[in-house]
């Protein structure tokens, strides 16, 4: 919302001299600004759930079911208290982490498309 506050509405009122419906202003004039911002929300989104471990500890009984983040928590008490594999735990984190990185690295060229675009000066 905070984000759509911030675009002119000069462009809305120009979108509508050129003959542009409410749909056409959106599709081709809001929906390409709001992208970075769109990006940002499925990042936090994402990242929110991929690292949850107390949500799927409520409603997971099976733990076939639960998430990679807490599979990894699960798997330093399932060894003995006094002895961790850190090798193996520290290498299922590195591949915990991949998705994350990926998404970040996918979502990156969008966040400098919203610079280049909104850094024009007024």
């Amino acid at each position: 919302r905070q984000f759509y506050m911030t675009v002119p509405l000069e462009m809305d009122d120009a979108a509508k001299i050129d003959g542009c419906g409410y749909f056409a202003i959106y599709w081709r004039i809001l929906l390409p600004l709001i992208k970075p911002a769109l990006a940002a929300v499925a990042i936090f989104t994402f990242m929110g759930r991929w690292n949850d471990w107390f949500g799927p500890l409520i409603y997971l009984m099976d733990e076939h079911k639960w998430p990679v983040a807490l599979g990894l928590l699960s798997y330093q008490y399932m060894e003995s208290i006094y002895y961790i594999k850190w090798n193996t735990l520290m290498a299922a984190s590195v591949l915990t982490l991949i998705p994350c990185l990926l998404l970040f690295f996918l979502a990156q060229r969008i966040f400098i498309q919203g610079v280049v675009i909104t850094g024009i000066e007024k």
